[in-house]
């Protein structure tokens, strides 16, 4: 007659002691959570991450140029992408640039410049148009149709997500 296998002693009290490790430290992390607060909000998207969420919305982004301000020797340079944008109700392309500043105090510092920096691309500042969600600034020659500047405001604040603050730093 076969033997069956023998059970090792101490075995099912490992189990529970594993067990109760696991409980422990599930329950230690969530005390240190903040009490009442959802989840976490996300860091500002790059601009893959911006460009999905406006292409997501109905824009079309082609010719995408890294490092173009729109202004010859400029700071601004070292943070900005240029585009060609159309969609929604914007049937002929516009020229954009989006200036991706590195946070929040970034953004403060620095935001002013584009609109000197637009001097050198906009043709007409009657119909120059920007929006300024912290951390980004899109700027470019108008007029631009509202819906499709609807869609750029709502797409750029999704993609924002917490505006590129830092835990001490809030928004005012």
């Amino acid at each position: 007659m076969p033997s069956l296998p023998r059970r090792r002693p101490g075995r099912h009290a490992t189990s529970a002691a594993g067990l109760s490790l696991i409980l422990g430290l599930a329950l230690g992390f969530a005390a240190c959570a903040p009490a009442g607060q959802g989840k976490p909000v996300p860091t500002p998207a790059d601009f893959g991450g911006i460009s999905e969420v406006l292409q997501s919305r109905g824009v079309t982004i082609l010719d995408v140029v890294s490092g173009d301000g729109g202004c010859p020797g400029d700071d601004l340079s070292k943070t900005a992408i240029s585009f060609q944008a159309s969609g929604i109700d914007q049937a002929t392309p516009v020229q954009v640039y989006l200036y991706i500043f590195h946070d929040h105090d970034t953004f403060v510092r620095l935001s002013a410049d584009v609109g000197t920096c637009a001097r050198a691309y906009v043709t007409d500042p009657s119909t120059y148009e920007s929006l300024a969600i912290s951390p980004y600034v899109l700027s470019g020659q108008g007029p631009w149709a509202p819906g499709f500047t609807e869609q750029m405001k709502e797409g750029l604040t999704s993609a924002a997500g917490d505006g590129g603050t830092t835990p001490d730093t809030d928004i005012q």
